[in-house]
């Protein structure tokens, strides 16, 4: 439309310029005519009734001078006559015009002086007139009087505004016109062409079509069509040979690695493109408020820390809620950017909210309903229909824009989370050949919990759209075949693990999700050196034992078991007091619920009543830092902990983990992991506690502090073997090759 404008508006300018230019002059000429021709008539009359005038004025006779002004009186556009004696007194003036009597008029003394017609335009009342007066002048040149002719010139003003009106009625038409024109050419030799050409190439690229491009004729266009067309066919021939040569790569390697995965989707996948849909995006820009400038920061979430090393390994697309406060600027014209920011190697679409669409989608029916329920925490989901209402709408408005980006044939879609729970269905409805795949990063509930759903039959039904739906561990599993199994009409096949409903067969898995098993910190690296006795000097940790939490602020988390722990483990044990440091890096989450607000409250008094309790000079042995950090700015924490402590009262698998694990190279430190996450599942040679016993939950700090170094390094040299050999690689594999065998079956 920018583009149409500058190419339109000049030519617009210079006609209404130049056809205005035209009108004023045009309205000057009739103007000037008119005024002409009324002078000319005023003049023949005056002229005409001077004889009688004359007469009358020699005569003195007033009888015939009212009847002279009087037959005026009928006249259209001669408004009346006046006759006056030679000292300029009226003698006779026409009735309707008997007004004229109050008028000032200076110019008849003028006139009596030098015996000189005279005509003018007079302003009398709200309009003008127009006056033209003659001297009466006897044989002997002596004046007797005066006659004066007065007329209307309104039909003048009258006439100038209907020939503007005329004139800028016909100025539009020929805007209009031209624009018409401009439009239809500009459409005929541009835009279809323009148009054509796109169609044809975004079905080319999904492998719609074969046949050559539309666009014929070697003008400029025809040759940009045709190079077009060239790196179309390149873009092809290049994806195949890609393809064959990571089949054959991929059968030599057995450790999973990024370049096996990728060689593994371009395998499986061909020219299919992968898929992800989450809400949370794995990089969003905000403004920084300090400096005020934008900024590109990695939000804390677990699926951001799985799926963007998948993405990077393979490309694809990743749909997401475009939630930063800069976001906008930094999108395409079609909401568009590559990613991560330098080293672009995959595409994020984010997809634009409203605060109604954000507060009843994901405050309210996500994270007041879903979250709750799913996570036994003791804490009441709330169920609103306002709220479902709003989650529904989201939910297609996602499936819209993964809709528009499938390719033609045999799209892959990878759905992550909760918050998604209808997608599928509503993305099988317009493409039933797209293979699904959900993965649920949080608990599944026994059938009992999810019947308080309100909404179960709908959510239920939309998950199993899906060709695959993936959890953490094999209860999880188990739970979602037996929830769909009492809740639902359907038959659930326990030898396949799958649920079959109306037909369609929907296959249930366990993925254990993990990190990059070959995430390294590097020990030596002088910037991390740097950080880490930046970081001892501030919070005074030399000589100190360092345990330490990383999380998301949320009631799931056990932050308060976790504080009241490192409590009863310095009560219990004294000797410890001035050498142990609790460190919790705390992101703030979901402020906008009461729930998370009023445990932030807490937990920040918590911490000061346990610091003050302990206060001796400057040790505290609670170090509670509430900012969102950034996977950059973890890795020092990481690097100078001697214990990491992940006390979940219920998690999905809880990545914190086995984050601390693969980062410790040296095989240093002890790891404290609740027996409620999935992590503990195969992270055994943790040191494994029930959050919920104090006692056993500071008991084992002791344990961990006191433990053998040879004892601890044989734990973490275990842990890092099963983190490095199911690293998230494999997972994103297995989770691949399932989906192809689906396709395939």
């Amino acid at each position: 439309m920018k583009r149409l404008l500058i190419f339109i508006l000049p030519i617009l300018i210079i006609v209404a310029i130049g056809f205005t230019v035209f009108g004023i002059m045009q309205v000057r000429f009739t103007e000037e005519k008119l005024m002409e021709d009324l002078q000319r008539k005023a003049k023949s009359v005056a002229e005409g009734i001077d004889f009688s005038a004359k007469a009358i004025l020699i005569n003195n006779d007033l009888k015939s001078a009212n009847r002279l002004v009087e037959s005026f009186q009928k006249r259209e556009r001669l408004q009346g006559c006046i006759i006056y004696d030679k000292e300029g007194k009226i003698l006779a003036i026409t009735e309707r015009f008997s007004d004229w009597k109050e008028k000032d008029k200076p110019y008849l003394k003028d006139i009596l002086a030098t015996k000189v017609a005279r005509g003018a335009l007079e302003n009398f009342k709200d309009y003008s007139v127009y006056s033209y007066i003659i001297p009466v002048i006897d044989d002997e040149n002596n004046i007797l009087g005066m006659v004066e002719v007065i007329y209307d010139t309104s039909y003048v003003f009258t006439t100038m505004t209907d020939l503007w009106r005329r004139l800028s009625i016909s100025l539009i038409s020929l805007l209009v016109l031209i624009v018409l024109i401009m439009l239809l050419i500009q459409r005929q030799i541009f835009t279809l062409p323009v148009v054509r050409l796109t169609e044809w190439f975004q079905h080319f690229q999904r492998g719609e079509i074969e046949e050559v491009h539309p666009i014929k004729g070697q003008d400029e266009l025809g040759k940009l069509a045709s190079e077009v067309e060239q790196v179309a066919l390149s873009l092809r021939v290049a994806r195949k040979v890609v393809s064959e040569k990571a089949t054959e790569r991929m059968q030599k390697d057995e450790l999973w690695t990024e370049a096996k995965l990728r060689d593994l989707i371009h395998a499986r996948l061909g020219e299919n493109a992968l898929f992800v849909v989450s809400n949370r995006e794995p990089y969003l820009h905000i403004i920084d408020d300090i400096t005020g400038a934008p900024k590109c920061v990695r939000p804390a979430s677990g699926v951001v820390t799985a799926i963007d090393p998948v993405m990077c390994a393979c490309g694809g697309t990743w749909i997401a809620h475009g939630s930063g406060n800069a976001d906008r600027k930094f999108v395409n014209s079609k909401d568009k950017l590559g990613v991560p920011p330098g080293d672009n190697r995959y595409i994020l679409k984010r997809v634009w909210l409203s605060k109604e669409e954000e507060e009843g989608y994901y405050y309210g029916f996500s994270n007041e309903g879903l979250w709750p329920l799913c996570h036994m925490t003791h804490t009441r989901p709330v169920f609103r229909e306002t709220d479902w209402q709003m989650y529904t709408k989201v939910n297609q408005k996602f499936a819209d824009s993964v809709l528009a980006e499938l390719p033609s044939k045999n799209p892959f879609v990878f759905i992550q989370d909760y918050h998604f729970t209808l997608l599928a269905k509503m993305i099988k409805e317009k493409r039933p050949d797209t293979t699904i795949a959900l993965f649920w990063h949080i608990p599944w509930p026994n059938p009992e919990v999810f019947s308080t759903c309100p909404y179960q039959e709908q959510i239920l039904e939309g998950m199993l759209a899906c060709d695959l739906i993936g959890f953490h561990v094999q209860s999880h599993c188990n739970n979602f075949l037996e929830t769909a199994n009492r809740l639902l009409e359907s038959r659930v096949d326990t030898e396949k693990f799958s649920i079959v409903r109306f037909g369609k067969e929907t296959f249930v898995r366990a993925f254990p999700i993990s990190v990059n098993g070959h995430f390294k910190q590097a020990a030596s690296s002088p910037d991390l050196l740097k950080e880490i006795e930046r970081i001892k000097k501030e919070y005074e940790l030399e000589g100190k034992i360092v345990a330490i939490g990383v999380d998301r602020i949320d009631y799931t988390k056990g932050l308060v078991e976790r504080i009241l722990a490192v409590d009863r483990f310095i009560e219990k044990n004294p000797q410890y007091k001035n050498k142990f440091v609790f460190i919790q890096l705390a992101a703030p989450s979901r402020t906008h619920i009461k729930h998370y607000h009023d445990l932030m409250n807490e937990i920040d008094e918590l911490v000061e009543k346990k610091n003050w309790k302990y206060s001796e000079g400057e040790w505290r042995p609670i170090i509670y830092l509430k900012r969102h950090f950034s996977q950059e700015e973890i890795k020092p924490y990481y690097a100078l902990a001697d214990i990491c402590i992940v006390s979940s009262l219920h998690d999905g698998m809880n990545l914190v983990a086995k984050e601390y694990v693969a980062s410790k190279a040296d095989l240093k430190g002890a790891l404290i992991l609740s027996r409620f996450t999935g992590a503990a599942r195969e992270l055994t040679d943790s040191v494994l506690i029930n959050p919920y016993s104090i006692e056993e939950f500071a008991d084992a700090i002791k344990l961990a502090v006191e433990m053998p170094p040879e004892e601890s390094r044989k734990r973490m040299e275990n842990m890092r073997k099963i983190i490095s050999e199911n690293n998230i690689y494999r997972w994103a594999g297995n989770i691949i090759t399932e989906l192809t065998a689906l396709r395939k079956a």
